[in-house]
């Protein structure tokens, strides 16, 4: 994770980095070359979610531990880059005058300034909306849905009460890397994960409400589907999931999207 910024009049962008793909090889899978190129991709892609982690040392210089406390990202996927190109976080910087509760415009970006996922980033309670959640949903109809023909909207996914946080924390056991946070919202169970389709992430928005979130500690995990779609290419859900401590605080919630190729299933090809 890159800790260099540079300061610009207008932004603070991160160093850049070389994101490696650890899931070349994964069966049946969009980061596996083979895979992805058979459906019209350029290779194996980076998962969305490790972009996510390019914005850590920008919000630990623009806002620092209250981020972990009371701070979100919300980022829609745009560009799926490959094994080892370089990218950098990208932050507006707060107008003259922002209150401590602001919410900025940010974006992952190429060395040829091609967007790999756009949104916002926060602090504390911003009247604005984050980029994700405004984000309107629209279900399909039931007809147009082939390959999530399990899911609907409003279906629950999973209610864990005593879900702990195993990996992903610092030496005292806070999660400080949004990627991290990912996986400890991820909303998937094994009765809803799709095996004969090829899936990726479309977007992501990690909110924070009573940070941070730590390792070590029971929580009660829930999720649930709110929205199954389709485009001329893919089908996809939203998911929603929440944190939740023992007194019932909310911790920490997530809304995030997949896809799924239809080329790769054989419920569209066959």
């Amino acid at each position: 994770m890159a800790s260099e910024t540079l300061v610009r009049t207008e932004t603070l962008a991160g160093g850049w980095v070389k994101p490696r793909n650890r899931w070349q090889g994964a069966p049946n899978s969009i980061h596996s070359d083979a895979v992805a190129k058979k459906i019209g991709m350029r290779g194996g892609t980076i998962p969305g979610t490790v972009h996510l982690s390019h914005f850590a040392p920008l919000m630990n210089e623009l806002w620092g531990e209250r981020w972990l406390r009371q701070g979100s990202i919300s980022m829609f996927y745009t560009f799926a880059t490959l094994d080892g190109e370089q990218v950098r976080a990208v932050v507006e910087r707060p107008p003259p005058g922002a209150g401590e509760d602001v919410q900025l415009a940010a974006w992952v970006e190429t060395p040829e300034g091609r967007k790999v996922c756009t949104g916002t980033v926060a602090v504390g309670r911003p009247d604005a909306t984050a980029y994700v959640r405004g984000l309107e949903l629209v279900n399909a109809g039931r007809e147009e849905i082939r390959i999530l023909d399990n899911m609907s909207p409003d279906l629950e996914l999973l209610d864990k009460p005593d879900y702990v946080v195993k990996d992903g924390g610092d030496p005292d056991g806070v999660i400080r890397d949004p990627q991290m946070m990912y996986r400890a919202l991820q909303p998937y169970t094994p009765g809803v994960t799709v095996t004969d389709a090829v899936g990726f992430f479309g977007a992501t928005e990690v909110c924070l409400r009573a940070g941070p979130i730590r390792t070590g500690i029971p929580y009660r995990k829930t999720a649930r589907v709110v929205c199954v779609g389709a485009s001329p290419k893919t089908e996809f859900a939203w998911f929603d999931s929440e944190l939740r401590d023992e007194k019932g605080t909310l911790v920490a919630e997530m809304r995030h999207m997949t896809r799924w190729m239809k080329v790769s299933s054989p419920k569209w090809t066959t």
